[in-house]
């Protein structure tokens, strides 16, 4: 698999770049602070109106879901991050494998080269400007992993460990809310470094592991067991995460990590020489949660 390949979704359409150029213009916070309190909204002919009329749009498979589509759910919200029926992801328990956190289709994925992290195609960001922390902890990832899964509108919205692990911290920075489909991504420079993220460290068999919840448009808030519910902000510091001391932060593969409110991006990086993908994972590939991704090399 290459980074260079070309868009993983495909050509572009024409009207990409005006749809690039109209989010520097929208009112992105005050939009996405609307659909937080749409997809809220429990009136039983409000919220059926609006799961039915998605489920239509975007083809979304509701045999899989836990409840009855569209009247086991009190709102769109609770449908969009609803759980699946048991059974309907096999997870790959293999100890030595990497497995995808979340449905949805493979962006980009390869080596952080001196730092710098594949976008798309002539694009790059930085490993120490994604990670919004101090130059030794960012340092121990470069010349290793990443893997980038964006998760359609239509995807199961729930994130899992890719690997059993233990959360040492998680950090919210701030930051902008441009879409993160692939128009936006071969257009806005630095995209995954400039939009708002939950950073999430691990420590696992197989060395230091990061995994980055990506805030985008619409995505009214991202929720995790150890931050709970995070609503966006633009500005600000970047915050630590303090869990509370009920929450256990060891976690199983395939374990719930969070979900978003939703959709959008979910990376993964690991530190070198900790594993590779598979040689079977190609740029554009559609992932299930739980299938394998990469194998892993116990550190030493």
């Amino acid at each position: 698999m290459t980074q260079q390949a070309d868009n993983a979704q495909g050509e572009l359409p024409f009207w990409a770049p005006a749809f690039v150029a109209l989010q520097y213009l929208l009112p992105k916070y005050w939009l996405t602070a609307l659909i937080y309190r749409l997809a809220r909204v429990r009136q039983q002919s409000v919220k059926n109106f609006l799961i039915r009329k998605f489920v239509w749009l975007y083809n979304v498979d509701i045999e899989e879901a836990e409840k009855d589509v569209p009247d086991g759910y009190v709102s769109f919200n609770e449908f969009f991050t609803r759980k699946l029926a048991t059974g309907s992801r096999a997870l790959d328990t293999s100890p030595s494998v990497l497995v995808s956190p979340a449905d949805g289709i493979l962006s980009a994925a390869g080596t952080i080269h001196r730092g710098e992290i594949f976008q798309a195609k002539g694009r790059t960001y930085s490993l120490r400007d994604l990670l919004a922390t101090n130059t030794d902890e960012a340092d121990r990832f470069i010349d290793g992993s990443f893997a980038t899964v964006y998760l359609a509108p239509y995807h199961y919205h729930r994130v899992h460990a890719p690997v059993a692990g233990e959360l040492i911290t998680a950090r919210y920075v701030p930051g902008d809310l441009f879409s993160v489909n692939a128009m936006t991504a071969s257009r806005v420079p630095r995209l995954f470094a400039r939009n708002e993220r939950l950073v999430c460290h691990f420590k696992t068999a197989f060395g230091p592991m990061v995994v980055i919840f990506v805030g985008a448009l619409n995505v009214g808030s991202i929720t995790t067991p150890w931050s709970g519910e995070i609503r966006p902000r633009k500005t600000g510091m970047v915050e630590e995460i303090v869990s509370p001391p009920s929450v256990s932060k060891t976690v199983r593969k395939g374990d719930l990590l969070g979900w978003f409110n939703m959709g959008s991006t979910v990376i993964v990086l690991l530190s070198p020489g900790s594993g590779a993908w598979t040689e079977q994972l190609e740029q554009g590939q559609r992932l299930r949660m739980g299938e394998a991704m990469g194998e892993l090399v116990a550190s030493k």
